[in-house]
């Protein structure tokens, strides 16, 4: 990415659906309201395609020691491998998949899946905050990583 204008931390988006699991890094996610998020999942992502409007995901913003996750997440498919299999997790709600020990763990309702003009392809997940919970890790930045 050349343009860098904002500080972007790096976010897990994980859930089950239909008894598969599905995680990914997302970059591009922004508090929208107190209470509200949008998170832009890019046309590629099988994670971003199988998530709908009604869905229940998890949304965690992985801390600096969380390398590892952005590893297992970060460089392929939810369809080819089981991308959370070495990672600590919990499920909560059937559905929201939250990282352990991650800096902040979200429970997000999806409210739309929205294709804007420019990014027609690309998920745009408008989300209602459930529930957080944090703890005090410094956040892990997009620019500590090879993403």
């Amino acid at each position: 990415m050349n343009l860098n204008v904002f500080h972007y931390g790096v976010n897990a988006v994980c859930l089950i659906k239909n008894g598969k699991k599905y995680g990914m890094i997302c970059s591009w996610a922004a508090q929208a309201d107190y209470d509200k998020v949008l998170l832009v999942l890019g046309a590629q992502s099988v994670t971003g395609k199988n998530i709908c409007k009604g869905d229940i995901i998890g949304v965690s913003a992985l801390n600096e020691d969380q390398r590892d996750v952005v590893d297992a997440l970060g460089y392929s498919h939810s369809d080819a491998a089981d991308k959370l299999a070495d990672i600590k997790y919990t499920i909560v709600q059937d559905s929201a998949i939250l990282i352990d020990d991650a800096s902040v763990n979200m429970v997000v309702r999806v409210l739309d899946v929205l294709h804007l003009e420019g990014c027609e392809d690309d998920n745009v997940v408008y989300g209602l905050i459930e529930s957080v919970t944090t703890n005090d890790r410094r956040m892990l930045s997009l620019s500590q990583c090879d993403l």
